[in-house]
């Protein structure tokens, strides 16, 4: 059974009312207002003391054409990406969890000995100890060497909820990480490298920091491994000063609006810090012809966001973590920094991270942000970010041969499982 035009008609009547509600004319010119008043706040906005976000240099608005930037040359010779493909974590009747993850890395120009090396972890959780399970202390070697796997277990006992998204990211970023570390030697140091998401697993150094008695990661000697593989790839690069970035495609921050409203903008609009760039990138009197939006891509200034918890982790975090992770470079080093990029016709806004041990240098600054430009501007995601999903990805036949393989184990199914049956998600 389907809605009738009944039905139709009475939901596009509540659309209209509810989008009249919300129509620009009349608020166009205060809201202009606003977005540049709190612009102008970003240059350094402080919260009971402590600054969290900060422009790196000028504030400022940068536009370019599509055309022109695809036209023109690209400034690495090779480029560089890691991506990684999962089976999603699935849940057995015996309180078995388990997710397989699978990274490659991708280039342009196409290397294909590079494109076959490959790293797969099986990360597992079960509440119970009297559980064996066959894990493996060292890589084992397949493909003639061009691949290696792993089975890791999570300890009994430390996680009592969000099991199957942690189970999932202690796979996914130690994959991806240990795929990073292995292979970084082996690339031509005059290239550009892209992680697709965030430079932090910060869901689970997140985890590590609250502290919580259903998730007690802290304890867990795989985070601690996951947090100093990515100490180590961005010392590597710093060292090195090999620019890399992590390209986050469905940014979720809140923390910019969050400190707003705490500093007095109670009645701000926009609940996600990607919704205000969104319209400070893409007003009317910034673009002057909404027509041609097309033929541009919008970008701000740099921005650094000291006082987190990525460089507190390296030292004021607690005891355990002071003495365990080794970092070779002074802790603002590894605050977070990060531009957006919007592409108006397409209505999609970007995020570009990288540490600022890099960026504290305007000529990298620079060219990190012409390189993801030309990227955007042939192909919105960068071409060698999709290569590398497109090489890792794990297909929806190819997850149920994996988990048919469990002869032992028989899978925990909802309804909702049954009803809709598998998708395949990127991942």
């Amino acid at each position: 059974m389907t809605l009738e035009p009944v039905h139709i008609k009475a939901l596009s009547e509540l659309a209209d009312r509810i989008d009249r509600c919300l129509k620009p004319d009349d608020l166009e010119e205060d809201e202009t207002d606003g977005v540049m008043d709190i612009l102008e706040r970003l240059k350094e906005l402080k919260h009971d003391g402590k600054v969290v976000l900060k422009a790196i240099g000028r504030l400022k608005r940068g536009r370019v054409s599509i055309e022109k930037m695809a036209l023109s040359q690209d400034p690495f010779p090779v480029t560089y990406s890691c991506d990684s493909g999962s089976t999603t974590t699935r849940s057995f009747d015996n309180g078995l969890y388990v997710d397989f993850c699978h990274c490659a890395m991708a280039s342009t120009p196409t290397d294909l000995e590079l494109h076959n090396r490959r790293t797969i972890v099986a990360a597992t959780y079960t509440p119970s100890y009297s559980v064996h399970i066959d894990t493996t202390a060292n890589w084992e070697i397949l493909d003639e060497g061009a691949s290696r796997s792993q089975i890791i277990r999570i300890q009994p006992g430390l996680l009592n909820k969000r099991i199957d998204r942690i189970v999932h990211d202690i796979a996914l970023y130690l994959s991806e990480s240990e795929h990073i570390l292995w292979l970084k030697d082996e690339l031509d140091p005059r290239g550009f490298f892209i992680m697709d998401g965030p430079i932090y697993p910060k869901h689970l150094m997140y985890w590590m920091v609250i502290g919580s008695e259903e998730v007690q990661l802290f304890y867990d000697p795989h985070t601690e491994r996951i947090l100093q593989n990515y100490i180590d790839i961005v010392d590597h690069h710093i060292d090195k000063k090999l620019p890399f970035i992590g390209f986050v495609k469905n940014p979720e921050d809140m923390q910019v609006m969050q400190t707003l409203r705490k500093e007095g903008m109670k009645d701000l609009p926009w609940l996600m810090d990607a919704q205000f760039f969104k319209n400070l990138l893409s007003f009317p009197p910034y673009l002057e012809e909404k027509k041609r939006c097309d033929r541009y891509i919008t970008y701000t200034n740099w921005f650094m966001q000291p006082n987190q918890f990525y460089e507190r982790m390296l030292g004021t975090t607690s005891p355990l973590v002071k003495e365990k992770l080794r970092a070779r470079h002074p802790h603002e080093y590894y605050s977070l920094t990060f531009f957006v990029v919007y592409v108006p016709s397409k209505n999609l806004l970007f995020k570009i991270e990288a540490p600022y041990g890099l960026t504290q240098d305007e000529g990298m600054r620079d060219i990190i942000t012409r390189k993801i430009l030309y990227d955007i501007a042939l192909s919105e995601i960068p071409g060698t970010l999709k290569k590398a999903d497109s090489i890792a990805k794990i297909q929806v036949s190819e997850r149920k041969q994996i988990i048919n393989r469990f002869r032992y184990s028989r899978v925990d199914t909802t309804y909702n499982e049954t009803r809709w049956g598998e998708y395949d998600e990127d991942r």
